[in-house]
Formats: structure tokens, C-alpha cells, sequence
């Protein structure tokens, strides 16, 4: 069987501050947004921009990390997977695709890096509790 590979890296900035919950079982869980930019020049000379929303969801002890020190326009490196997921909202699936932080750096101060492989937490397969019954949203 041919391997795959789903591998995001984004650097960008936080559009607000990341929003810390625990699982009812006691995981933590951070949810926040990264925008990543783009500029270039049309036919015409003129700059064209387009920013690109991100949302992230990190687990366990990264979760926490980025819950203490990532703030609103930091500007951080994220290394993570691509995931798309369903819940119920009033009778309605829906579906989010999201980025499953697996390592950030933080660039503009603060501590030098936070890696989901500190202090014992899992490999980043291991990085989300099974099923969905352990998120709080």
C-alpha cells in the first residue's frame, strides 16, 4: 500500500486569543484562527492582498501551552494535519475543516517553542482523544 502524507505548516498571525476548554474526561482543548497573507501584482501593476483564515485546534499540553502564551496578532509558526469533521448544530450537519496542531513556535518573543512532544504528551498520531464525544463543541 502506497503511504500518504497530510502535513500542514502555516506561519501566520492569530486573529484572536485562543479559547482553552477541557473535555469532560479533563483533556484540553485550545480552538483559535491563524491568517496567512498574500500579495501580488495584476495585469494592471496594481498590489492585490487576500487573507487566508485558518482555524486550528490543538490537544492536551500544547493546547494548554497556547492557551498561557499565544495572544491576539502573534505572529507564530504551526506545524499540524488537515482534518474534516461533522457535529449537529439545531438539527443541522455541519461540517469544519480544521488544522490539528501538532508543533508551534512562537516568532515574535515569548517562549522559544512549545512541541506537542514535551513533558509526555502523545506522537502526534496519538494527538486528539478517539471520537468526537470528548469535544466540548
Amino acid at each position: 500500500m502506497a503511504k500518504s502524507l497530510n502535513k500542514v505548516q502555516l506561519i501566520g498571525h492569530l486573529g484572536k486569543d485562543p479559547e482553552l476548554k477541557y473535555t469532560p474526561s479533563g483533556v484540553a482543548v485550545a480552538t483559535f484562527s491563524i491568517a496567512t497573507n498574500e500579495s501580488w501584482k495584476d495585469q494592471e501593476g496594481n498590489v492585490q492582498e487576500r487573507t487566508e483564515w485558518h482555524n486550528i485546534v490543538a490537544w492536551r499540553k500544547l493546547a494548554e501551552i497556547c492557551g498561557e502564551w499565544l495572544k491576539k496578532g502573534r505572529r507564530i509558526y504551526l506545524e499540524g494535519r488537515i482534518q474534516t469533521r461533522s457535529y449537529e448544530k439545531d438539527g443541522v450537519k455541519k461540517y469544519i475543516t480544521e488544522i490539528v496542531a501538532d508543533d508551534m513556535i512562537m516568532l515574535d518573543g515569548g517562549t522559544p517553542r512549545a512541541a506537542a512532544e514535551h513533558e509526555g504528551a502523545p506522537a502526534p498520531a496519538d494527538n486528539q482523544p478517539d471520537g468526537d464525544k470528548d469535544l466540548p463543541f
